[in-house]
């Protein structure tokens, strides 16, 4: 008997250990399948907000799925019908939308009644940076939502899109609605019945305060990861508790506090850089692409920051184990030129030099090795730059005057390098200044190549249709000619910098110089300093396709409004301008910080 129950505890005990096993391995099968099964794809906090124009595919998304992009966008819904609500929750003032997420788009699928029928699907592009992370979702049928987060509201699909945004209260202004993010688009998915089909949708991108949650993602991202720390690691991480953590401080140096997001907190970073930062300068390198910096023209703002840093004895160190960052001096504007000479050469010409270059200062020194080149910066100003660094380069904190959001910068390790046009050598901040409000009779000007898609959109719309509009086509390089267009600037209230090929433009700076409200028409374009700057306290910015309601929006905007951002452009003038002995907030000091504030961070 005792044998017989012995018998069954064995076999009850064997049962247990074989269910057991069969639990473990259906629990193990639901894990490795559910990244292909789940209905949710999460994309990295670090794309918070700003949706711009690289291209994601959605390829063949089954309408029961859903995709989770974070706290950006509501609902989108692939339907019969597709209805766009746009809410905006503690929007104040006049560009609470700019860069709201919707617009009108036209739908004709054909046949669609038949949509719901089981293994249809269809094929959205999506036209999105999604902050440097490109996501491939799969799968998603007619029927399922894909979240976003706390800006759209529904896009559900029928014959044709209609788009009714809403403004909550908060959002008081004259615009409100301006600027949305779903561009005119045909979308004609013949059929939509058959599997295969497919539909474009193109997103433009967000307003500025999209770009700030961006930079916000990113940094606390970053400040989450644990790694073992070098010495002048934990420098910085002691500066960056006392960034975070310091008290408010008594006086602002004669700064106003409107111009800027956080002032104690920038006024904090800056006092710690001057007092801790230390840069080393690679010795190596030949002249003209290397250590050779070229002063005027509209490139000149690489060779101004070069010429600065390498005169420099406040940052810069000889011994480069005392240093936070290593600055690699080449000059993207003579490394472009270097192949339009007598022996032409390629990107990938171009690209090898600067791999070259990498290579050497890595083979001879340590530190490129210690971090990839990621406590390395460089600063360039050329069309170009942004593609040749891309690769050998990409690790590295790079201040780009090309700072566009479709082509590769990257919010929260990149920084904007303002364009500045300097004519002048000796004196670069030769006619600096502006007319006071009651002789400036021109309400808005712009004059310049039509370089290309928007600028012949802005001529053709407002080329003489109003008196107080000034809006011409290229002017006479000739001296007259150059300070008659001086004189438009500095006679006019709001100065038009539309992007021409590229999205940033000397014509910002040149507005802030002369004393004119910049309008900014340049989507992707991410501004300078914008980290610390409140850019809609003392700019205005328009989407592109917002250009032919320009005066409409200028308009709107109350004197009292413009008297404040006149008053503040002053103000954030000393912020853009080269001194030929670098002073304290100047725009060399303002690079750097923004280089700075990337390292601390990183």
């Amino acid at each position: 008997m005792e044998t017989k129950r012995l018998c069954r505890l064995q076999i009850l005990k064997l049962l247990v250990l074989i269910i057991s096993l069969v639990v473990v391995i259906i629990v193990l099968s639901q894990l490795i399948t559910l990244p292909y099964n789940s209905s949710t794809l999460i994309v990295p906090s670090a794309t918070k907000g700003i949706l711009v124009n690289e291209v994601a595919i959605y390829s063949k998304m089954n309408t029961s799925e859903s995709i989770e992009f974070g706290p950006v966008l509501k609902t989108l819904y692939v339907k019969h019908e597709k209805e766009v609500n746009e809410s905006k929750e503690g929007c104040k003032g006049y560009d609470c939308s700019h860069g709201s997420l919707l617009s009108q788009s036209a739908m004709e699928p054909n046949g669609s009644s038949q949509t719901g029928q089981a293994g249809q699907s269809v094929e959205v592009t999506i036209k999105d940076n999604l902050v440097n992370e490109v996501g491939f979702y799969r799968k998603m049928n007619t029927s399922d939502s894909i979240e976003f987060g706390p800006v759209l509201k529904t896009l559900s699909g029928k014959h044709e899109i209609e788009v009714n945004e809403s403004k909550e209260e908060g959002c008081k202004g004259y615009d409100c609605s301006h600027g949305s993010l779903l561009s005119q688009s045909a979308m004609k998915p013949n059929g939509l019945r058959q599997t295969g089909q497919s539909f474009a949708v193109a997103l433009q991108p967000t307003r500025l305060s999209y770009m700030v949650s961006v930079l916000e993602s990113a940094v606390a991202s970053r400040s989450n990861k644990t790694k073992v720390l070098s010495a002048r690691d934990r420098e910085l991480k002691q500066a960056l508790m006392k960034i975070e953590n310091g008290s408010m401080l008594g006086s602002t140096e004669g700064l106003q506090g409107s111009l800027y997001r956080n002032i104690s907190k920038f006024l904090r970073s800056y006092k710690l850089m001057e007092n801790t930062l230390k840069v080393y300068i690679y010795k190596e390198g030949k002249k003209p692409i290397f250590h050779d910096p070229k002063l005027r023209g509209i490139y000149a703002s690489e060779g101004w920051f070069m010429k600065l840093m390498e005169n420099n004895r406040k940052f810069v160190v000889k011994d480069p184990r005392k240093a936070h960052l290593f600055y690699l001096p080449f000059s993207s504007l003579k490394l472009r030129h270097s192949s339009q000479e007598q022996n032409p050469r390629s990107h990938k010409d171009l690209e090898q030099h600067l791999k070259d270059y990498t290579s050497l200062i890595a083979g001879k020194y340590p530190f490129w090795n210690r971090t990839n080149g990621a406590d390395h910066f460089l600063v360039a100003c050329h069309d170009w730059a942004m593609k040749l660094t891309k690769d050998h380069m990409g690790n590295c904190i790079r201040s780009l005057c090309n700072s566009n959001l479709v082509t590769g910068f990257k919010i929260g390790k990149d920084t904007t390098l303002p364009a500045t046009y300097i004519r002048s050598a000796d004196n670069p901040v030769q006619d600096v200044g502006g007319n006071p409000p009651s002789e400036r009779p021109i309400f808005a000007f712009f004059a310049g190549g039509m370089h290309g898609n928007l600028r012949p959109i802005l001529l053709q719309n407002w080329q003489d249709k109003e008196p107080d509009i000034k809006i011409l086509g290229p002017m006479a390089r000739d001296i007259e000619s150059k300070a008659k267009y001086r004189m438009y600037m500095k006679s006019s209230k709001y100065c038009i910098c539309a992007r021409g090929y590229e999205v940033y433009s000397p014509r910002i700076v040149e507005a802030i110089y002369y004393e004119c409200v910049p309008v900014i028409i340049s989507d992707n374009y991410v501004p300078p300093f914008f980290e610390v700057l409140n850019w809609e306290a003392f700019s205005v910015f328009v989407l592109e396709k917002d250009v032919v309601n320009l005066s409409r929006i200028l308009r709107a905007i109350p004197d009292e409004k413009y008297l404040e951002m006149l008053k503040r452009v002053k103000m954030v003038q000393q912020h853009f301008i080269w001194h030929k002995k670098p002073v304290k907030f100047d725009l060399f000091h303002m690079i750097l910080h923004s280089i700075w504030n990337n390292r601390i961070f990183m």
